[in-house]
């Protein structure tokens, strides 16, 4: 059994809190590793070692800086394969998917290589007699990443970029479900040339977490997890004096209108619906035909292509669509959901539970589920399922559609797919959500713009990577100079000038 450690000062270092967390195989339902639980104590001591490790990194230019990010960006290619291994065996995602998650990642980090372009502050020349005004992007000093089970990659790299690159050092804490990745993310900063102790990898759970919202020396705080815990951190974090942005569930609804090709459209529902077992964000969940002739024309065409998907282990190779979920509870709950959406009166169109594969009868496997028929009280649509179940909420008109997206509390992703353009721009402008595709699913912006939700998907004021990103991690200071001098007269001074 391996027992996994904490990446402090450059090197791994074991807890000595005796408390620890289990890493399960998806596939197989068997332990495979422990995650410790690291105390308060570990924690404080991270961020006191990284407090002193931050001066001179921070003093360091952005030039340098950027360029270890450019080596850094050199070793993740390098080590593709192997980190979309780690990221498949402890997650369960397939292969493809797995690389995804990391080549997502490693398009921030290519953007952080530009830091400098991004770090400048502005001058205004004269803005009084021989008065000028600049402004500087300066670093926080000491900052945290909080992130989640279902991108073990990606989602650290969206934090520890952009933070590092600004001049701050980092306390990273990964999903106790999920820490190998992470850990090996840190081998490689180090191999790129961060200085020991700029990044520290502490594993643990709500008792680290809370000593990190706690921390006087933690200037700010960056999560992705479910809206409960992204309020609670944001508040927590806040009346503590801390920056925060915190990104938390969805309800992502696929508009499908009249005029729309519905094949297209269906093909979409199916790889943005269960593609990574439907354990993302940007997952859509709901698909809202309008009309009946369109619900009845999608629902067609879905049966055969979810009925075709292949749910399989990651070792499988490019054969399979999507692999197990995370834990036996979440396979549960899943499950649990769908049984709620039976006796609340949906209709079941394709059953996934109960789902079993030969030789991985312990896995955490969810076969897919179609619901046509939902209607907005229904638990299955309330709640976010984060799991392969797409339900189907037909819509009268467009106007209906609309308003069902914009009265759900969720705001993290939507999407419409029509083939007219009035439409499309109507519905780009009235949504109150935060990214909005125009046929297209899955609408992550890519990461030289900047991604985050509206309403209950996220908490604070600044996005996640992009130019946000960079404002989140840095505080401006603004001076203003004016320097005295004698102004020659007859090549004499006239010291009059300088009162």
């Amino acid at each position: 059994m391996t027992e996994l450690t904490n990446w402090i000062n450059g090197q791994h270092v074991k807890s000595g809190s005796g408390r620890f967390s289990d890493v399960f195989n998806p596939a197989t339902g068997e332990v495979q590793a422990k995650t410790p639980l690291s105390s308060v104590e570990e924690l404080n001591e991270a961020v006191a070692k990284a407090k002193e490790a931050q001066v001179a990194w921070g003093n360091t230019n952005p030039q340098r800086r950027a360029r270890v990010m450019m080596a850094f960006g050199a070793l993740i290619n390098k080590h593709m394969d192997e980190l979309a291994e780690l990221v498949a065996r402890e997650h369960g995602k397939t292969l493809p998917d797995a690389k995804g998650d990391v080549q997502r990642g490693l398009e921030v980090v290519e953007v952080c290589m530009g830091a400098p372009s991004l770090l400048k502050g502005e001058f205004t020349d004269d803005g009084g007699p021989g008065i000028d005004l600049y402004s500087m992007r300066q670093p926080l000093g000491v900052v945290a990443g909080i992130t989640p089970f279902n991108f073990p990659a990606m989602i650290p790299l969206w934090k520890m970029a952009p933070a590092l690159s600004c001049g701050n050092a980092m306390i990273l804490k990964p999903s106790e479900r999920v820490p190998s990745t992470a850990l090996r993310l840190a081998e490689l900063l180090q191999e790129a040339g961060l200085p020991d102790g700029v990044l520290q990898v502490v594993n643990g759970d709500k008792s680290v977490v809370d000593a990190i919202l706690d921390n006087e020396d933690v200037a700010a705080v960056g999560f992705v997890g479910s809206t409960p815990i992204a309020q609670y951190i944001y508040g927590r974090a806040a009346n503590n004096g801390k920056r925060a942005q915190c990104f938390g569930g969805a309800k992502n609804h696929m508009i499908i209108m009249p005029d729309a090709d519905l094949d297209k459209a269906a093909d979409a529902l199916v790889g943005a619906g269960y593609g990574a077992a439907g354990e993302r964000c940007m997952a859509i969940s709901v698909a809202v035909p309008v009309g009946k002739e369109t619900a009845d024309g999608l629902i067609e065409r879905l049966i055969p292509r979810v009925e075709k998907l292949k749910v399989g282990p990651y070792t499988s190779g490019d054969d399979v669509d999507y692999g197990p979920v995370i834990t036996a509870a979440a396979k549960s709950r899943i499950e649990g959901l769908v049984d709620s959406g039976v006796n609340q009166g949906a209709k079941l169109v394709i059953d996934g539970r109960g789902f079993e594969m030969q030789g991985y009868e312990n896995g955490f496997f969810v076969g897919p589920s179609l619901f046509d028929n939902v209607t907005p009280d229904m638990d299955i649509y309330k709640e976010e399922i984060f799991g392969p179940v797409l339900s189907t909420v037909r819509a009268d008109t467009y106007e209906d559609a609309l308003n069902l997206v914009i009265d759900n509390p969720y705001g993290n992703g939507t999407a419409i797919y029509t083939a007219d353009g009035d439409t499309a721009r109507d519905f780009a402008h009235r949504v109150n959500v935060g990214m909005v595709g125009i046929n297209f699913p899955i609408p992550v912006p890519l990461s030289y713009h900047t991604f985050g939700g509206w309403k209950k998907s996220a908490f604070g004021d600044l996005n996640q990577y992009g130019p946000d990103a960079f404002r989140f991690y840095t505080k401006t200071k603004t001076v203003t100079a004016r320097w005295f001098s004698g102004i020659k007269e007859g090549g004499e001074f006239n010291f009059k000038a300088m009162d």
